[in-house]
């Protein structure tokens, strides 16, 4: 894949509706993959062209769309026309930095949230967007297709004949798809919070530039989570309402549900950003106290050893007079009073608990 990122600069200017993707590009074409069933049959299968994913049926089956990659803007103008998709909302799909929200369109639903994936340790996380159009008896994904997929639950589950899943409409569905990526989250912060205390130990342990530099990564990453997590509660708040008529009572009750996962993944994350924002006090206040037990030793040093220089200062004065150099014994006299007056400060800072 690659890495290189169209910004919105180039947009600038341009007419709304205008078709241009905004967003990592990838080197592979786009994938489309069609997956028709009811309670009865289920039929999966990768196309080539548009052509042959776009035959309407008068049955009830209810039709998924799995756009793997939305750099090709002439596919997205072809599923535009098909569908009759509003140009605002193709720029929207095109333009992968949106934030979450659903919108009514009133034959279709746009929802919009972001997918994430655990980077391995000390990398970001992965992320990608991924847009959902949901019909009366379709719904088509548009994934950017970058960092993999995590529908693959959801495709399992449709194998199963007695998977509730079969015998309900696209609204199902789509909490279905919303349900394996709100659970992703748990997986992701999950592994945060272990990076968590691996840095919080090393913090206690031994504090270093290093360790700061982890904690301002995982505070970065904090921020990127809330920034996609918080709408994301007022999305699923908007569906569980059945704003739309296109949301069934059926499915009222599992989006409920949802937005009860929505509310423990942001709690959950309040709490690691509490804890990361934390560390950084920790840090200061470790370096500060070893700071201190360094200046408190060689304070006890330096202060050990001025009544030595004092002795040593005293008998190096250069006077003739003095009736301490006569004295046979003063040499060692002098070393044995210097050692016992530093023993004896040692002792005493000892019992004083200052070292």
């Amino acid at each position: 894949m690659s890495t290189a990122k169209r910004s919105r600069t180039k947009k600038a200017g341009m007419a709304p509706g205008t078709l241009m993707h905004i967003g990592r590009e990838r080197s592979v074409a786009t994938q489309i993959e069609v997956t028709e069933y009811d309670a009865s049959h289920l039929d999966h299968r990768q196309v080539d062209s548009l052509a042959k994913c776009l035959v309407r049926k008068p049955s009830p089956t209810v039709s998924w769309i799995n756009v793997d990659g939305v750099s090709e803007v002439d596919v997205l103008r072809e599923f535009g026309a098909c569908y009759g998709i509003h140009p605002l909302v193709l720029e929207d799909i095109l333009a992968t930095d949106q934030r979450p929200k659903v919108e009514d369109y009133g034959d279709y639903l746009y929802v919009v949230l972001k997918m994430i994936s655990p980077g391995k340790p000390g990398e970001e996380i992965h992320s990608e967007q991924v847009s959902f159009i949901v019909g009366a008896d379709y719904l088509i994904s548009f994934q950017e297709g970058l960092d993999g997929d995590v529908f693959a639950p959801i495709r399992t589950r449709l194998k199963n004949e007695k998977s509730r899943l079969r015998s309900t409409g696209p609204d199902f569905l789509l909490h279905g798809l919303l349900d394996v990526v709100v659970d992703n989250y748990f997986v992701v912060l999950e592994q945060l919070s272990e990076r968590i205390e691996d840095v919080e130990d090393d913090l206690i342990a031994n504090p270093a530039p290093a360790t700061v530099h982890g904690i301002y990564r995982l505070r970065r990453q904090m921020l990127f989570l809330h920034k996609v997590v918080w709408p994301l509660r007022e999305l699923v708040g908007s569906l569980q309402r059945r704003d739309s008529e296109l949301i069934q009572d059926g499915t009222v009750i599992y989006l409920r549900d949802l937005y009860d996962h929505t509310v423990q993944v942001l709690d959950t994350l309040e709490t690691l950003r509490d804890t990361v924002s934390g560390m950084i006090d920790i840090y200061l206040s470790s370096t500060s106290n070893r700071l201190n037990e360094v200046m408190k030793v060689l304070t006890i040093i330096a202060t050990i050893f001025m009544p030595l220089s004092f002795i040593v200062g005293w008998y190096g004065m250069n006077f003739k007079n003095m009736p301490e150099y006569d004295l046979p014994y003063a040499y060692p006299v002098v070393l044995v009073v210097m050692a016992a007056i530093a023993t004896g400060m040692v002792v005493y800072f000892k019992r004083k608990r200052w070292w």
